[in-house]
């Protein structure tokens, strides 16, 4: 069952009914201030870090669901409506919203009125636009009063939500005019401001939750609304809100225009202590004077579709197949840029008050995200650097704010020093910009232990080599990439002393996917050392790496498919010997994109594992068969109920490793069937059991096993964005950027008969043609570039050339 269907030409995904399965959300802001907006007006806004600077409230785990938002109140002689149809759930006469990329355009109709709220967040500014267009389309005059909503919180997420003892006596609000400001805490600490204005003159106001609302009332229909009036009040402790209140007329076919502003200000030089609570409003002023008119505001939301277009213009295809062209072109490319813009802090599954930024995550999403603003991925990787250790460990994540690390996590997670090389290497092979390595970056964020960058892959292939386990096989620490592995959690019971089997001191499970890890980065750090002229330091690293690729085939093999790791007592994890978790998905994956077992032939064999043992409709599962009972030894892995999450769910985030491992075998048909199963547009027609957006992924599917099989969560903020991205683009399709030009590789299915790409690298522009096995004997196989053969698949990077034609015959 369908609930919208998408709009290529404008880049929209339409929704044209209110009660989709879950909220469908867009993200509104690709700078510093952004929101999170559903389809029918919910969500929440921020400045920089959903925890420390946030402007709105949400309510998780709220009944009902999604009830708290930005939100416009209509009451027509009694009838009282919302053009987003939450949270008064009038029934509408017709409803619409359209997601477009930073931009969310939804309207409703009722007795004849029609009001469309256009939203978005314009470039450069910090603030969030709301365009309300009233319009007349009933044969009589319209007298009817708008009301506007926003619940302001009190900056800190955490705090705002635990420490009402203080909180309910900070509230402070001003108003002048039709600009309602918000200062709570200001007097404290503070220079920062919320403000929530309109263009037009007000009849009446609210700032007082209590007051709008009422004691004992909802915001369903509030009680002001309902008495079709404002209180006026002034917040004064308790909960700060905005709400203005406008009468309106509209004669038959009139349209009126509104632009709401909800922004946040600093102001400029020191704190004034003398008069903390004194706020100089010249900075919101000047924002608020730049998006006064509908035509400034038309041309501001024109400005961020340009931004866009020029983002997405990197990397575009033109192929039969319209799903894939859709996300390869629009949705899957502005997914890994909402990802890496909050990685995994803010999002409906994401409450935006714990993970902030995470080391291993930020690294992954730059692989889906450099190609489109590769200056901001240079800036994000010497920021994820700088929380690393001397030892090349790192902070597991860090707060976006303030860039230092989470104490509250901290370390330990032995695959993250690894992430960092292959976050690096991308950008290295994108831009060619081998400065950044001789960029000083501080460990722990000390800038008296700066080090240049080339330093710090150093020290992460090092942590690696230097902690590897009995078997050869690196430490997996407090887990690998899968955090809830944990295998070194409870290596003892009460009163016993640690035991191991092999010769090394403490916690000893090793992970073999991070081995898989090892020798693919590894390899890719080699490079990186030959090619700035460390060539003894990488025929050390290269040596290495084929030490633990050797442990691989020596103790990490299963018979039939790789083992996943052995725990803290030597035994086997994901191995045919155990009754439950017998196969996983990552070593599997990882071991093959590292080349391990495609000379032995072993490759071939792990991956048919996979499609016997794990394949599902709905994507391919993390385990096989799930945990029905927790085991210490295994940690949180098996704290799950059996299909969902790492205890035996489809995790989207990894089947494109599969996709990859795949194509590294020359199976096409089957690494489309992988990237299909699990693609939003191919999934649209399932709605009602997927449940989450149609044209994002998301990070898990409930599996076999699950009460609920098939029923996604987790939406939008997941490495599957830039995992899957990677998989199609640069594998299926096969363009990827390498160490000395672009290459073109391409492992098709046979339904892809030929495509066109336009890949811009390195300042040129790249208008790339590939037929499939067309049958055309007037057609050479082979790689031809401006008509001319060339070896090999990487065309040499010349320095200077702006335009290159290439033309390539699979046969």
């Amino acid at each position: 069952m369908k609930y919208g269907y998408f709009n290529d030409q404008e880049k929209e995904y339409i929704i044209t009914a209110p009660d989709t399965p879950l909220p469908w959300i867009n993200y509104l802001g690709s700078e510093n201030f952004f929101s999170l907006i559903s389809n029918t007006g919910g969500g929440y806004s921020f400045y920089k870090d959903a925890k420390l600077l946030r402007l709105t409230r949400y309510r998780y785990n709220n009944v009902p669901l999604d009830s708290n938002g930005h939100y416009y109140y209509i009451n027509d002689n009694g009838t009282i409506w919302n053009p987003g149809w939450q949270p008064s759930q009038t029934p509408l006469d017709f409803y619409e919203c359209r997601h477009g990329l930073g931009y969310t355009c939804y309207s409703g109709k009722k007795n004849g009125l029609k009001a469309q709220v256009t939203a978005f967040v314009p470039l450069h500014d910090p603030c969030e636009i709301h365009k309300v267009t009233l319009k007349n389309e009933g044969l009589g005059s319209k007298e009817f009063t708008l009301f506007s909503y926003v619940e302001f919180c009190l900056w800190n997420a955490m705090d705002d939500m635990t420490n009402f003892q203080r909180n309910l006596s900070t509230g402070e609000v001003e108003v002048e005019g039709s600009v309602i400001y918000h200062k709570t805490e200001y007097r404290e600490r503070r220079n920062h401001f919320a403000y929530y204005s309109v263009n037009a003159d007000i009849d009446g106001f609210d700032t007082d939750r209590n007051t709008f609302v009422g004691t004992y009332g909802s915001n369903k229909e509030p009680d002001m609304v309902q008495k079709n009036r404002s209180g006026n009040s002034l917040a004064s402790g308790w909960s700060p809100i905005g709400s203005h209140r406008l009468s309106i007329h509209l004669d038959p076919g009139e349209e009126k225009v509104l632009v709401f502003l909800l922004g946040y200000a600093e102001n400029p030089g020191e704190h004034k202590w003398s008069a903390p609570n004194v706020i100089n409003k010249e900075p919101a002023t000047l924002v608020m004077k730049k998006y006064r008119t509908a035509a400034q505001v038309d041309q501001a939301l024109s400005d961020l579709k340009k931004n866009w277009e020029n983002l997405l213009s990197t990397y575009s295809v033109s192929m039969a197949d319209e799903k894939t062209a859709r996300m390869v072109n629009i949705w899957n490319q502005y997914q890994c840029m909402v990802t890496f813009n909050l990685s995994r802090s803010a999002s409906y599954y994401e409450s935006g008050t714990g993970r902030g930024m995470g080391f291993r995550d930020s690294c992954q999403d730059l692989l889906g995200f450099v190609h489109m603003v590769p200056e901001r991925a240079r800036e994000r990787i010497l920021d994820i650097a700088s929380t690393q250790f001397e030892d090349g460990s790192a902070y597991h994540q860090y707060q976006p704010l303030t860039k230092k690390g989470n104490m509250d996590i901290g370390s330990g997670f032995n695959d993250d020093p690894l992430w960092l090389i292959a976050g690096v290497s991308a950008y290295l092979r994108e831009t060619g910009d081998w400065g950044i390595l001789e960029e000083p970056v501080p460990f722990d964020n000390d800038v008296s232990k700066s080090q240049p960058l080339m330093e710090h892959l150093r020290r992460s292939f090092g942590f690696t080599k230097l902690n590897l386990g009995p078997h050869g096989l690196p430490l997996i620490g407090r887990a690998d990439w899968n955090d809830c592995l944990n295998l070194n959690c409870f290596s003892t019971e009460p009163g016993e002393s640690f035991q191991t089997s092999g010769p090394s001191e403490g916690p000893v499970a090793e992970s073999v996917m991070i081995a898989g890890m090892y020798v693919k980065y590894g390899k890719e750090y080699a490079q990186i050392c030959r090619m700035t002229g460390h060539a003894d330091e990488a025929l050390e690293a290269e040596a290495s790496v084929q030490e633990v690729y050797d442990a691989v085939l020596r103790a990490g093999w299963d018979g039939k498919w790789f083992l996943r790791a052995y725990d803290a007592f030597g035994g086997k994890v994901g191995s045919k010997d155990c009754e439950e978790g017998k196969i996983f998905i990552e070593p599997q994956g990882f071991c093959v994109m590292g080349g391990i077992g495609l000379a032995e032939g072993l490759a071939e064999q792990a991956l048919d594992s996979v499609k016997e043992q794990l394949d599902t409709p709905y994507g391919i599962l993390i385990l096989q068969p799930a945990y029905s009972v927790y085991h210490k030894h295994l940690g949180e892995i098996t704290s799950y109920p059996p299909g969902y999450k790492e205890n035996g769910g489809i995790f989207c985030h990894n089947n494109p490793w599969i996709t990859i491992a795949e194509t590294m075998i020359g199976r096409g048909n089957r690494a489309f069937e992988v990237y299909r199963r699990t693609c939003p547009a191919y999934t649209e027609e399932i709605s009602e059991i997927h449940k989450t957006e149609p044209y994002v992924y998301s990070q898990m599917i409930a599996g076999t096993d699950a009460k609920n099989f098939g029923e996604a969560k987790n939406s939008w903020l997941t490495g599957t964005a830039a995992w899957t991205f990677v998989s199609i683009s640069q594998h299926i399709l096969g363009i990827r950027p390498g160490f000395h030009g672009l290459i073109v590789d391409p492992c098709l299915p046979d339904s892809i008969k030929e495509f066109s790409a336009v890949r811009k690298f390195r300042g040129a522009e790249y208008h790339i043609h590939v037929k499939n096995r067309s049958g055309d004997q007037n057609d050479a196989p082979g790689l031809f570039v401006d008509g001319r053969p060339i070896e090999g698949n990487e065309i040499p990077y010349t320095e200077g050339k702006k335009e290159y034609h290439v033309m390539l015959q699979l046969g």
